[in-house]
């Protein structure tokens, strides 16, 4: 194996090396090699020369990363991304079961049986109000509570439209 070694002044030294040597130090085809320098983790100085150290970092760094199961950068900027998202979401249910422990968060169709019950209690009491003059006030002229009664009614079904 031949390494070449550049000494430039108040620079590191450069360390390179053939296509074959490095194919021969890590053990790969040179398909291998050619898709390591594809993907940016060979690094290809000139015809047939690589940059020994700097290569040799970023191998030795993208085989961590193979092992520890990250895939490659890529994919472990996606692993990462996801592991993050997933933490997000188990601290926000975290959260939601504590606050309903706490009585401070209810279920949504609870409220709206709840809010359902006291409208039609509202209503029948609205109701009743024709009635509960025609029986107070047996003076009152029929027409006037008859009048009462649809407007009452009127009303109600006004607020149950929405508008």
């Amino acid at each position: 194996m031949k390494i070449f070694s550049e000494l430039p002044l108040g620079k590191e030294p450069l360390h390179t090396v053939g296509g074959k040597d490095l194919c021969d130090l890590f053990e790969i085809s040179p398909a291998a090699l050619a898709d390591l320098k594809k993907r940016g983790i060979a690094v290809h100085l000139s015809h047939d020369t690589y940059d020994l150290t700097a290569t040799t970092r970023a191998y030795v760094q993208h085989l961590r990363g193979m092992a520890a199961g990250w895939g490659t950068g890529d994919q472990a900027a996606t692993l990462t991304t996801e592991r993050a998202r997933l933490a997000k979401e188990q601290a926000d249910a975290q959260a939601i079961k504590n606050a309903k422990l706490r009585g401070e968060l209810v279920e949504a169709s609870e409220v709206e049986r709840t809010w359902a019950d006291a409208l039609r209690q509202l209503r029948a009491r609205v109701m009743a109000v024709p009635s509960r003059l025609r029986s107070e006030l047996p003076d009152i002229d029929p027409q006037t509570i008859d009048a009462m009664d649809r407007a009452l009614r009127a009303t109600l079904t006004e607020a149950g439209n929405g508008n």
